[in-house]
């Protein structure tokens, strides 16, 4: 039994067929690369090259992380930014 090429002369994709369609694998398993890349998301960011901040662990009342959790993605950033913003102003 030959292979029959899914391309015909002119580069045109051939219709599939239900034998075809039998023999695909998910592209987890085909492309395993490709498929963590994609599974990553869109606008999510990798791994850092260097850390550029210190992962710390502090107490903060209730209402101040209700306050910028609410305001959405970003808020572990925005407090980072209020913080050098009090050390810059003074030091």
């Amino acid at each position: 039994m030959s292979k029959k090429s899914l391309i015909d002369k002119d580069g045109e994709v051939r219709e599939l067929t239900a034998d075809d369609l039998k023999k695909f694998k998910p592209l987890s398993e085909a492309n395993p690369a490709l498929y963590a890349k994609i599974r990553k998301g869109v606008g999510e960011r990798g791994e850092q090259k260097s850390p550029t901040k210190i992962p710390i662990s502090i107490r903060v009342s209730p209402e101040v992380i209700n306050y910028f959790r609410a305001k959405g993605k970003g808020w572990q950033g925005r407090i980072d930014n209020i913080l050098k913003d009090y050390v810059a102003h003074h030091k």
